[in-house]
């Protein structure tokens, strides 16, 4: 018999260290929520001394999120992602900046890592992770091999023309980097705004700039992955300025099946859900979208691998590993002054 556990929000593996959740000013702050890609938006802000008003404010990070859900949401009929995917092959479609920039950083993280594919979606959901019904049985060989013939960022052509594919079918999801995009949208914003003093978080990933009051840093946690099912526990804190952060793991989604358990974190090179020992990785970049990105690639890659890649690249990672004794952690150098 299967079993499936899926949580509330799929990779929020981020506690929110102090998180006001109301919408009214206080200490302060001005705090902001509301709903967007499937899940929820909060942000705090400290106008320093700026006159804003709150409405106003809410309806221009609305605004900038409904823009990129246009965008980039397969919920969206028409969205331009949606557009995308119903094309043929080698037909261009020509594409905004937005998703010109997302398809880009995917397709660059792609190429880098070898484990971040955005058009495997397919292959998700073969495997039962995805919207259909997951299989009562798993995928043959044949079933795989077929499925990875047709994917990959190597099909996928950019141009300034615009995007085109070279494989009839292909399809794109950015549900590796569309939140990160969102959040780095709305703390453009928020510059342009003269506001510096911000925390932005879609779905339990962040980006945070300048600092609290009394030039405090933002406390974030890292979420403890062996907590028992249902509490959520802190197993460490972060001081962080002006940084994006992910957080990616492979305890929260999963099923069993046959007698073996199945995470919904699949290698794009062998078709399979991955099976090694690393169970969370948290990215610190400038860019939340490629935290994003990063942090769902080097989780698949397995602890050796990411720990070569972060650095070989100079990244700021932190790895929580599995193992007989207990968890074992990893920091990048570029990591370690966050410690």
């Amino acid at each position: 018999m299967a079993r499936i556990f899926l949580p509330v929000l799929i990779l929020l593996t981020l506690v929110l260290s102090g998180c006001d959740n109301s919408t009214v000013q206080t200490s302060g702050a001005m705090v902001i929520n509301g709903k967007t890609m499937g899940t929820t938006y909060n942000i705090k802000v400290f106008p320093e001394g700026q006159a804003l008003e709150q409405a106003q404010l809410k309806k221009q990070i609305d605004d900038t999120l409904v823009a990129v859900n246009q965008s980039m949401s397969p919920w969206v009929e028409d969205s331009e992602i949606n557009q995308f995917n119903a094309l043929s092959q080698r037909e261009v479609m020509a594409i905004s900046e937005d998703f010109r920039t997302v398809v880009a950083e995917s397709i660059r993280l792609g190429e880098s890592t070898k484990t971040l594919d955005v058009t495997m979606g397919p292959l998700i959901d073969l495997w039962g992770f995805g919207p259909d019904k997951r299989p009562t049985k798993r995928p043959s060989q044949a079933q795989l091999d077929d499925m990875r013939s047709r994917i990959g960022v190597d099909k996928l052509l950019l141009s300034e023309q615009g995007l085109a594919k070279t494989v009839d079918g292909l399809e794109v999801s950015f549900s590796a980097t569309a939140k990160g995009f969102g959040i780095d949208k709305v703390a453009a914003l928020l510059e342009q705004l003269g506001i510096h003093n911000y925390m932005v978080e879609i779905g339990g990933e962040l980006r945070v700039s300048g600092s609290k009051p009394n030039d405090k840093p933002w406390i974030i946690a890292i979420e403890q992955p062996d907590a028992p099912m249902g509490k959520r526990q802190v197993h460490r804190e972060l001081k962080l300025r002006d940084t994006g952060i992910a957080t990616s793991g492979d305890y929260r989604i999963f099923y069993e099946m046959d007698g073996e358990t199945f995470t919904h974190l699949i290698d794009p090179a062998t078709g399979m859900p991955v099976k090694h020992e690393l169970v969370s990785v948290t990215v610190l970049h400038p860019s939340a979208m490629t935290a994003d990105g990063l942090a769902t690639a080097l989780t698949v890659m397995g602890t050796e691998r990411a720990k070569a890649y972060a650095e070989q690249h100079q990244l700021a990672v932190y790895l929580i590993s599995k193992s007989d004794q207990g968890l074992i952690t990893y920091a990048s150098e570029a990591f370690k002054p966050y410690l």
